[in-house]
């Protein structure tokens, strides 16, 4: 599983610092994850193939979240793609997307399908034999989502010489790794256990967007390999939290603590600050397992 920042600091784009989009490669697929302006600069910059990009998932409608998407939209089109596009948010994001290329007079030559989110409740949004993805319902000014990435447990691992000691034919490997025993044909019942390993631990990432201290979402992030949750300030403005629908830094590492999970990400940094650094050092006051998301770094789990 491999995540890469593209942007992480809230509101207006600086010279040196985008606002929120991030890539996230888990299990083959490579989904895009909020699109700010300038993220496709920085796909460019990160050499992440745009043809690979299948699903994108906006949070809410601010700009520093979404306005990126058009022209990423535009782009695709001038690069000849042909693949479909799904972008799944909230309602209202079709509408936005498809007058802009509307009056541009911009249709896509690609097949673009929109999944609006109405939904208050955690939901489904997209599920494959490999992957499944569902929202975690944030406490923002407007509607907003963050999502669940989980990859689905794979096959179990052959144990090749135990499989050949008892000349079991080839055609029985592939039930074999989906956890089958065997019978051989003197009628002895062989044990999966015998023949193979447990696959690996499913990984599973938690984008946590614009949000407000909320512990509704603790019971659906449990566990999970790796949160990101925004950290838009440091405890010294911990007034303009609630007014503003965002977090703090040690708010963000109380949620981790309490959804036990395996590492905390901060990232949506109020560009107030000089140094985030400060942000790392007041959340490991909570929650030791603390990375901070800087544009351009890449995380590996």
């Amino acid at each position: 599983m491999k995540l890469t920042i593209l942007g992480c600091y809230s509101a207006t784009p600086r010279t040196f610092t985008n606002p929120t989009s991030q890539v996230l490669e888990i299990n083959n697929h490579i989904f895009l994850i909020d699109c700010g302006e300038g993220t496709q600069v920085e796909l460019r910059r990160n050499k992440i193939k745009f043809s690979r990009i299948q699903h994108i998932f906006i949070s809410h409608l601010h700009g520093d979240h979404f306005f990126g998407l058009i022209g990423l939209v535009s782009t695709f089109r001038m690069l000849n793609r042909d693949t479909p596009l799904h972008i799944h948010g909230p309602k209202g994001i079709k509408e936005a997307i498809t007058l802009q290329l509307k009056l541009s007079n911009s249709w896509t030559d690609y097949p673009l399908y929109f999944h609006e989110l109405t939904n208050t409740e955690s939901e489904v949004v997209f599920e494959d034999d490999k992957v499944i993805v569902s929202t975690i319902p944030l406490q923002h000014r407007i509607y907003c989502n963050g999502f669940l990435f989980k990859e689905k447990l794979g096959d179990r691992t052959l144990l090749i010489n135990e499989v050949e000691n008892y000349e079991i034919d080839r055609a029985y490997y592939r039930s074999i790794k989906k956890g089958k025993d065997v019978i051989l044909e003197n009628g002895t019942v062989i044990s999966n256990e015998k023949l193979t390993m447990p696959p690996k631990p499913a990984k599973s990432y938690a984008y946590c967007s614009d949000t407000k201290y909320d512990e509704a979402k603790i019971t659906l992030i449990k566990n999970t390999t790796v949160l990101y949750h925004e950290s838009t300030f440091l405890e010294s403005h911990n007034h303009l939290c609630t007014r503003t629908g965002h977090s703090s830094a040690i708010e963000a590492a109380t949620i981790a603590k309490k959804a036990n999970v395996g590492a905390l990400i901060l990232g949506h940094y109020s560009t107030r600050y000089e140094n985030i650094e400060m942000f790392k050092e007041e959340a490991k006051t909570v929650f030791d397992k603390v990375e901070i998301a800087d544009d351009g770094k890449v995380f590996e789990y």
